[in-house]
């Protein structure tokens, strides 16, 4: 009652107020959904500011919000709007805290060959050598107060016997992680913030095992435990077959094949590499009834004990064994959370498949690691889920009526049918995120899914599940043998579907705000249940629409001056170098949505005429406008009277009179990456990665010019 004569206060409007009110009400058991959807949004608009805030203004904006939210409460738009805006602040104070906690030292610069001592947090197994993660180092030539918590190493020596706990004493070669390869483009010196991860590198030489002063913690040990058991399936499992294995079954994808990895993707089968709920689900399902059903063989324990209970004890251990050894990231997380509290539904007669699990495992996640917001893990996977709830909830009653009294072939077909559609479902709702964080969809991923899925389902999991208490006792290859044909035949459908005509599009870079639409649309769609619910169809077109809007750059120069791309008159980008800074060249490509790119004539002219090239550098006109690409100073006089924008790969000291932009060696190692953009009306947009990036923790300081004795 108080609501409604808090309504007929607000008039005017046009009677919009009183609707908002009426909608809100109607709604009133799905508002709750939102607060996970505000404080992420709060997290966003953390990373998307320029500078960082002062620490106080967040919790501030909180006690406001509640103040306002209290004050208001005979209203109820005013009241969920100032709810949400706690939330969004909650959010948003939460990760610039954990921003604040994770700090730690990060090399400055390229240091080495060096000597160091660490010790042994994880080693991955690659394909070609290893890769160290370590901690309690001791860095030659580095003060205690600089040495990073920890850096990341890579060897192409498979360091035998070398394992999670083991000391070591190597010498090296260390670099801060890298910045993004282009404005806009992944972070990984953020990431690794986050991770306190202050340097990556290689080995040189031979690595030297020690003893430790302390015992392995118990995270080392699984990480031990999981290295040795990806040794052992390799051993079982020669080749791909046995790389995939071991991801379903340690979640370690280093060892994959980059042409398998390659046809997994081009297939719309990744998914099936990660663990998330797809395997937690299928774990949980075959423990559960593995031990209901031994259980149910034993009439004195079946008719007088809750088994059925009992199953969902030992399938939450199962479960919660499988997400400890697996090296969880966020699906697996999410998917063990969501698990868990079906699980715990049971024990308590309840059911707890609803949209209300989603958005606490949602709350969950961020509250723990609210980076992981910016991942492609976080954002697929609860993606997928909240599309799947949303069609589970609208089909719900016609899927169990069809169901009712169905015989056998009936059910067979009921539940092909359900297959296809959560792969169509999940895979429709993921597509947006690949789109944004990989430029490619997989045109026929339904039809690999449709075969993949139930081959991963009804075979291979529940030889991975028995492979467990297998290794106990030396006897996996009893299951990692059948296991490998299911793999194998889900390799042969991923090659197959890989290699039609088509399988794979490309799109070039989506925008930031392209994505908000989207996901906002997407949220809008599935979290309400009356009509409005449709008015997210238009900000998902819209954001799929944003595709259309970015254009490539038409130059782009990398931080380190090795390579610089331009566009040619097809729109494809024309690389400096076909091999020089591979890193960067890929992500290039991928994000102007190409697979390969023709490279520069060393001498003469390109096909479009645009670029021609000598000794000195080059010259590329388009759109009115001439830049020189400049490798030698003696063309720099000549240029600097032509170009309207110049680009030295060399220091530039002189005046460029006839130049808009200047970017040479000093302004790459100031500002980094370069885009550049040449407009029909005579302008030069530029953007670097330093300036898109802002003034942020993440963000290394310029580093101090080398002095002449320490230059390569």
């Amino acid at each position: 009652m108080a609501t409604e004569a808090a309504a007929g206060r607000l008039t005017g409007f046009g009677g919009v107020p009183e609707r908002l009110t009426e909608t809100l009400a109607a709604e009133r058991e799905r508002l709750a959904l939102w607060l996970p959807v505000a404080f992420g949004g709060g997290v966003g608009f953390y990373f998307s500011l320029a500078q960082e805030p002062a620490a106080w203004l967040a919790p501030v904006v909180t006690l406001l919000s509640l103040a306002l939210a209290v004050g208001s409460r005979e209203y109820l738009a005013p009241t969920v709007l100032a709810v949400a805006l706690a939330a969004a602040a909650l959010g948003f104070a939460t990760v610039q805290w954990r921003s604040q906690l994770v700090a730690a030292p990060v090399i400055e610069r390229r240091i080495g060959p060096v000597a160091i001592e660490a010790r042994v947090v994880a080693v991955e197994i690659r394909v070609e050598g290893r890769r160290l993660l370590l901690d309690r180092l001791r860095i030659e030539g580095l003060e205690t107060a600089k040495t990073p918590d920890r850096v990341r190493l890579t060897t192409r020596r498979a360091a035998e016997g070398l394992k999670a706990g083991d000391g070591v004493a190597l010498r090296g070669i260390l670099l801060p992680p890298p910045a993004p390869a282009a404005p806009g483009a992944y972070d990984f010196q953020r990431q690794a913030w986050f991770d306190r991860l202050g340097g990556v590198g290689f080995v040189l030489g031979e690595i030297e095992r020690r003893q430790t002063e302390t015992d392995p913690t118990w995270r080392e040990r699984l990480s031990a435990a999981r290295q040795a058991m990806v040794e052992r399936t390799l051993a079982a499992l020669p080749g791909a077959a046995g790389a995939i294995a071991a991801a379903l079954l340690t979640g370690e994808q280093g060892a994959i094949p980059p042409a398998a990895l390659e046809a997994m993707r081009d297939s719309g089968l990744a998914h099936l590499l990660s663990i998330s709920g797809l395997h937690i689900g299928l774990v949980a399902g075959i423990v559960f009834f593995a031990v209901r059903g031994a259980l149910a063989l034993i009439p004195f324990v079946a008719l007088r004990w809750p088994i059925k209970k009992w199953a969902a004890v030992a399938a939450f251990a199962a479960i919660t064994f499988y997400m400890l050894f697996a090296s969880p990231g966020v699906p697996t997380q999410r998917a063990w959370l969501m698990t868990s509290v079906v699980l715990f539904a049971i024990l308590i007669d309840r059911t707890a498949i609803t949209m209300r699990l989603v958005a606490w495992a949602a709350a969950v996640v961020l509250a723990l690691k609210p980076e992981s917001l910016l991942g492609p893990s976080f954002q697929m996977s609860f993606a997928a889920v909240v599309a799947l709830i949303a069609v589970w909830e609208a089909t719900r009653e016609r899927f169990i009526l069809a169901r009712s009294g169905a015989g056998v072939m009936r059910r067979a077909w009921l539940g092909l049918v359900g297959v296809g559609l959560t792969t169509l479902v999940a895979g429709f709702a993921s597509a947006p995120y690949a789109l944004y964080h990989f430029n490619r969809f997989a045109a026929f991923g339904v039809v690999a899914n449709l075969i993949a899925v139930p081959v991963t389902s009804l075979w291979v999991m529940p030889w991975a599940v028995l492979a467990f208490p297998l290794y106990l006792v030396g006897l996996e290859d009893y299951a990692l043998v059948p296991m490998g044909w299911g793999v194998e035949a889900i390799l042969a459908v991923a090659r197959l579907v890989a290699g039609w005509g088509g399988a794979v599009a490309l799109f070039p870079a989506m925008p930031v705000w392209g994505l908000a639409a989207l996901s906002l649309g997407g949220l809008w769609l599935c979290l309400w249940r009356t009509r409005w619910r449709l008015a997210g169809l238009p900000l998902i077109l819209l954001g799929l629409i944003s595709i259309a809007t970015e254009r490539t750059p038409d130059v782009l120069v990398s931080g380190d001056a090795r390579l610089v791309a331009v566009r040619g008159a097809d729109g494809l980008l024309q690389l400096s170098a076909g091999r020089a800074g591979r890193m960067t060249r890929d992500t290039w490509l991928r994000r102007a949505g190409q697979e390969n790119a023709a490279v520069w004539p060393s001498s003469g002219t390109s096909e479009d005429g645009r670029l021609s090239c000598d000794g000195a550098g080059c010259l590329y006109k388009t759109a009115g406008h001439t830049v020189a690409i400049v490798r030698e100073s003696s063309a720099l006089a000549e240029d600097c009277r032509v170009a309207s924008v110049v680009v030295a790969l060399i220091p530039v000291r002189r005046n460029c009179p006839s130049a808009q932009v200047v970017i040479d060696r000093f302004a790459l190692w100031r500002e980094g990456g370069h885009a550049v953009w040449l407009e029909d009306n005579g302008r030069v947009r530029v953007e670097t990665v330093r300036a898109s990036r802002g003034q942020r923790p993440w963000v290394a300081p310029v580093p101090a010019p080398r002095r002449p004795a320490e230059r390569p």
